[in-house]
């Protein structure tokens, strides 16, 4: 074989991974809009591969297909959620963790960030005690975290077989890839940020198991960190 015959398949083969890789991702794409659009899982494998092995790449084809690349994490969480919710319901709370980002907090908030997270006091100002207090209740192991660092202590320094966590779509997803191996649920921010976001109360303590009347009980006014008002004003 000539070097120019070599270089000559060489290409073909290049084009040929390109053309099924282009394929794959257009598939991935189908399926995972179905999912979100008609709550229907086809191919769960194949969708976590192609976001597992090709999530930049896969991100820049949605985009360039006039997508928005945040697609791509609403995808992964919402398979996620599906493959592993079978499983999820058999974990006993008190070997499943909470994880709460620190961005739900009161933008007054005067809890103390220690080795764990967020220590929060329950001041009832944010919907974060809410969820602390009646997790805790039921025997989750609750944390307020303000990045993925701490995500990396918890995993090291903690037994458990399950997770809830709540976050933004992207931290959501590449949090619950790191943790594929304990059955996760993610509960997805209604409005992201560094601060004053929100979330769905009742969807996150319907995922912890609470019936809807109590959940409708528990659930404050507000959701989110609200901007408390000036002082002095009327």
């Amino acid at each position: 074989m000539t070097i120019a015959e070599f270089y000559q398949i060489f290409g073909q083969v290049v084009l040929a991974a390109g053309i099924l890789l282009l394929i794959l991702l257009s598939v991935t794409l189908i399926l995972g809009r179905m999912l979100i659009e008609k709550d229907r899982l086809v191919f769960p494998k194949l969708l976590l591969f192609t976001m597992d092995v090709f999530y930049g790449l896969f991100k820049k084809f949605s985009e360039s297909m006039g997508v928005d690349g945040k697609i791509v994490d609403h995808i992964g969480v919402e398979v996620r959620n599906k493959v592993n919710e079978k499983h999820f319901k058999k974990i006993e709370p008190k070997d499943t963790i909470l994880v709460l980002p620190h961005c739900l907090r009161h933008l007054e908030c005067e809890a103390k960030l220690e080795t764990s997270g967020l220590a929060c006091e329950n001041c009832k100002r944010c919907v974060i005690g809410v969820l602390k207090e009646k997790g805790e209740k039921m025997g989750y192991t609750v944390f307020i975290i303000p990045g993925s660092t701490f995500l990396k202590k918890i995993v090291e320094q903690n037994k458990f077989k399950a997770v809830i966590g709540v976050a933004c779509f992207q931290d959501l997803n590449l949090g619950m890839m790191k943790l594929s191996k304990f059955s996760c649920q993610g509960v997805p921010l209604l409005r992201d940020g560094c601060v004053n976001t929100k979330v769905d109360s009742r969807a996150v303590l319907d995922t912890m198991g609470v019936k809807l009347k109590e959940a409708k009980k528990l659930v404050p006014k507000s959701s989110c960190s609200e901007i408390p008002e000036k002082r002095g004003s009327i």
